[in-house]
């Protein structure tokens, strides 16, 4: 019985943290494109970035710290998801769950970029003459492209990707959870994927891109994790029947004298 609580004390965490990961960032990420016009302002050039960036003042700076930290939550039920779906043995699953932690480390060093090094190039820029604004931009464009384009968004999103297309199979796989989870997750992971495409235009000019990719992508990525959470949250895992939580003994159910005087006197 205590076991029995404590697995589901760990799922409804897990579905708690996901859904609380998924909103918290998502409102952090509305006041943000709201007062800075993110996303769409990481494709501008420095002399368009960084003055606005000076004119949000410490309140842009400090959004920018809430929107990391608040995605960030989620590597805690990426880490526990295979102990709730009873996987913890799935090779597959377990290389996933590091990749999605490592996604979220990824991207918190995207985000974070704009707390610890973007504010002294702002004010460099703003305060600067002409060689030090272009010294400034030459500076604003490496760590962009290297923290931002490259860590946080390429390699980021991509292992976000594999990770919920890991769980999605896996769902459609065990049946651990409803089935049309599974397909969505297919589906927004594909959508999520999309926006690649933008992220290359960066390095790769001409690259095909699809505008509305990262929108519509993220967004419905953020909504299926958010629904990953819900379903945690509101009905048991199927677990397989072969599986033993961590720390729990497996014994023999003891028989009473009775019964196994029965057992003997059968053919």
């Amino acid at each position: 019985m205590t076991t029995s609580l404590t697995n589901d004390g760990l799922r409804r965490t897990t579905g708690g943290l996901f859904v609380a990961g998924a909103l918290a960032f998502a409102g952090a990420a509305t006041v943000l494109s709201s007062t800075f016009d993110w996303p769409d302002i990481l494709r501008e050039p420095a002399d368009v970035v960084l003055p606005t960036f000076v004119a949000g003042g410490t309140s842009l700076v400090w959004t920018w710290f809430a929107t990391a930290w608040t995605y960030a939550i989620l590597i805690v039920p990426i880490l526990l998801l295979p102990t709730v779906l009873g996987r913890r043995g799935d090779p597959v699953l377990r290389v996933a769950t590091y990749v999605g932690a490592t996604s979220v480390v990824l991207s918190l060093i995207g985000f974070l970029r704009w707390v610890f090094v973007v504010p002294p190039l702002a004010d460099s820029y703003a305060g600067g003459n002409a060689v030090t604004r272009a010294a400034v931009d030459a500076a604003w464009t490496a760590q962009h492209q290297f923290g931002g384009a490259l860590l946080g968004e390429h390699l980021g999103q991509l292992m976000a990707v594999a990770w919920s297309v890991a769980v999605s199979v896996a769902i459609l796989r065990t049946r651990v959870l409803p089935r049309w989870l599974g397909v969505a997750g297919l589906v927004v992971s594909a959508l999520y994927l999309t926006n690649q495409g933008d992220i290359l235009a960066t390095a790769v000019p001409g690259f095909p891109v699809w505008d509305l990719g990262g929108l519509i992508g993220s967004t419905s990525w953020g909504l299926w994790v958010a629904a990953l959470g819900v379903m945690l949250l509101l009905r048991p895992v199927r677990l397989p029947h072969a599986y033993v939580p961590a720390g729990s003994a497996s014994l023999p159910t003891p028989r009473s004298p009775a019964s196994a005087d029965v057992m003997t006197t059968l053919p």
